[in-house]
Order: structure tokens, then sequence, then C-alpha cells
């Protein structure tokens, strides 16, 4: 079993920076394929990015092309999400999942498709 732990959060002013941790419990951590979403009030929770179990593959969300990276460290149980050029429209309650397979057909990006699920980190960018 994989528990995932989310830390990183803050508040930051447009253009910064902030780096994201997501904390793997469990010896299986590196079988793995990861995803970060976020949830902004009022919205729908919202793919971000992903990454397979190597680390070798990842996939991002259009918004956040080209401004985040998500890496992942399999000795330390943890990946991370490395946010750049941060946004307002940025601003949401951040997760990161797990589920297995997860390149292994097109749907990366479907929440439905994972089955561990963090407790969220808040980001506030302001203008």
């Amino acid at each position: 079993q994989v528990q995932l732990v989310e830390s990183g959060g803050g508040l930051v002013q447009a253009g910064g920076s902030l780096r994201l941790s997501c904390a793997a419990s469990g010896r299986t951590f590196s079988t793995y394929g990861m995803g970060w979403f976020r949830q902004a009030p009022g919205k729908e929770r919202e793919f971000v990015a992903a990454i397979n179990w190597s680390g070798g593959r990842t996939a991002y969300a259009d918004s956040v092309k080209g401004r985040f990276t998500i890496s992942r460290d399999n000795a330390k149980n943890t990946v991370y999400l490395q946010m750049n050029s941060l946004k307002p429209e940025d601003t949401a309650v951040y997760y990161c999942a797990a589920r297995r397979d997860i390149f292994s057909n097109k749907n990366y990006n479907e929440q439905s498709k994972y089955n561990k699920w963090g407790q969220g980190t808040q980001v506030t960018v302001s203008s």
C-alpha cells in the first residue's frame, strides 16, 4: 500500500516559484506512476502533470507546459512538482496521486484512473 503526503505549498507572488513534494510510504512506490492534479475554488479538479515509474516519461497539461516540471526520486519515495513563472490562475489545492500502468493508454490525465491520493496542499499566487 502507498500513502501520500504533499508539502511545499504556500503564498507566492506572480512570477515566482514553488516546489511541491509528495512523500510516499510503502515499499512499492517505484512501481507506481504519479500524477499531480489541482482544484481551484468553484472549479473541477484538473490534471496538471504525470510521470511514469522510472521518471523516463512525463506529460503536462497545456496550461502548465514550459513552466512546471514533474520529477521523482525513487530512493527518497518522493515526487516533485517544480512550478516556475506562477500566475494567479495557478491558485488551487494541489494533489498528488498514484496509479499503475500510467502510460499504458491515453488516460493518464483522468483522475478516476488514480486509486491513491494525498490530502492536498494549498498554493496561492498573488497578483
